[in-house]
């Protein structure tokens, strides 16, 4: 643990399995409540000076730990895959977010403006300004352990805040190594403070903490609203990604052959494991026979395997309750009508030993399947023909869940149409990738609240205060 500028081990520790070899990569160590308490102390006593250092001086540091992430890029992307598993290029990929991010912020940091505001009476100015929130509770997950703390702690530091970061306890090796380049550059002690111990220890000492003043979470939807509840305690600011079930819109007139190709981005990347995977493809019925075939023949040629083999496209799941969760959900399909087109649950012998789960295709798709429902995290890809644009909305727009959804047709009246009517924070029209970092991230409903990500992603990191001032003409 990375505790007010200095590193603290403990007598227990933590084994970090590599899930595609079930070998142990990684052992950190793990702490317990007083951890956590010292490390909101210290972070509540870096803060004055932290928020009063000029904007420039923090975007200097900013553009520091940006340049020290690109010498170690490659460093960054295999402990990614070794922790975690995703594809050796997927991780390089992640890592250049990361630095992105520090990158923008440094830029962001300069440019937190006020406003004023005409006054009722020509003796009075009102002043809008903005400082920094406080303290900020952190939480991240495994499945982007390196650009999910960036994408948290970059506007944090930016806004002037200080932080106290919990990593998830299955990938925890990318946030150790994130701490070793702010010790490098000089962070000021207590400004970043990364702690590991218990999710509950964690979790319960910052939330019930007057001295956290937000919280910043990744993970699903189950554990977002148990922090929300908790958060009302002391009625600290919140922001949450949570969890995601996207739909993939396929229409008669898109490009099929690129709609496949992008198929393989919103739904094997990183096996599935993302927030924003593709979760139902919806495909219009006079081409969903065509459509699948497509998409059937990409995705037999995946390579499963070992993230660190530079050929694999799809790498292993996080752990064996992934892989139960998934086949649970193909086996209910497939024994409620659905018709296995390709993968499933049979895997090469070399592969028997990782968390590896076949590429699958699930056609014949009905509401009564949980994978309907159900957030999969897993490489697998229901199909579902529909005949009309009314018959798509009465289905595509869920319950729960409104993050990302894509969106595959050539005629622009439908696009705008549709793009207005889908229930989700973010739509990729013919775009498989519509998240950068100059732009919002976040969803609606049950998947969040709050954006991360460009100018609005400093927002959730400053508080505005009026200020009127009435003077002697």
């Amino acid at each position: 643990m990375f505790i007010n500028g200095e590193w603290k081990t403990t007598d227990n520790t933590i084994d970090i399995i590599n899930p595609a070899t079930g070998k142990k990569e990684y052992e950190v160590y793990s702490g317990d409540q007083s951890d956590v308490t010292a490390a909101i102390q210290a972070a509540k006593d870096a803060f004055p000076a932290w928020a009063d250092r000029a904007a420039i001086e923090r975007a200097d540091l900013l553009l520091e730990i940006y340049h020290a992430m690109v010498e170690k890029k490659e460093f960054f992307a295999e402990v990614i895959t070794k922790e975690m598993g995703k594809p050796i290029k997927d991780a390089r990929g992640e890592v250049q977010s990361a630095i992105d991010y520090f990158r923008w912020y440094a830029e962001e940091a300069r440019r937190v403006y006020g406003e004023t505001i005409p006054a009722s009476t020509p003796d009075k100015r009102i002043l809008v300004i903005k400082q920094p929130i406080g303290v900020v509770g952190a939480i991240t997950p495994w499945n982007f352990p390196l650009s999910m703390i960036a994408r948290k702690v970059a506007p944090a530091f930016a806004a002037g805040c200080t932080i106290v970061l919990k990593p998830s306890s299955k990938a925890p090796q990318s946030a150790i190594e994130m701490a070793k380049i702010f010790e490098q550059v000089q962070i000021p002690k207590g400004v970043f403070n990364l702690v590991m111990a218990p999710s509950s220890v964690v979790t319960d000492e910052l939330m019930d903490s007057r001295d956290v003043k937000k919280i910043t979470f990744t993970g699903s939807t189950r554990v977002g609203k148990m922090l929300m509840e908790k958060a009302a305690k002391t009625v600290k600011r919140i922001s949450m990604e949570l969890g995601g079930h996207a739909p993939f819109i396929v229409f008669e007139d898109a490009d099929l052959d690129q709609a496949a190709e992008d198929i393989l981005a919103t739904k094997f990347r990183c096996s599935g494991q993302m927030c924003t995977s593709t979760n139902r493809i919806f495909v219009a019925e006079s081409v969903a026979e065509k459509f699948t075939e497509k998409v059937a023949e990409k995705v037999r040629g995946l390579k499963v395997g070992n993230g660190l083999d530079p050929e694999t496209s799809v790498g292993p799941v996080i752990d064996g309750n992934a892989v139960d969760k998934i086949k649970s959900q193909i086996d209910d399909a497939v024994t409620k009508g659905a018709n296995l087109i390709t993968g499933g649950t049979d895997l090469a012998d070399d592969l028997e030993k990782g968390n590896f789960i076949n590429p699958t295709i699930l056609t014949n798709v009905t509401q009564e399947m949980d994978i309907f429902t159900e957030e999969t995290f897993g490489p697998v890809a229901p199909i579902i023909a529909f005949s009309s644009e009314e018959e798509l909305l009465k289905v595509v727009n869920h319950e729960e869940y409104g993050l990302a959804a894509y969106l595959y047709s050539n005629d622009m009246s439908r696009v705008i149409r549709l793009s207005e009517k889908l229930e989700y924070g973010m739509v990729g029209v013919n775009d498989p990738l519509p998240f950068v970092v100059q732009s919002p991230f976040g969803g609606v409903k049950e998947s969040g609240m709050g954006k991360e990500g460009g100018h609005h992603g400093i927002e959730g990191y400053l508080e505005e205060k009026l200020v009127s001032i009435k003077y002697k003409r």
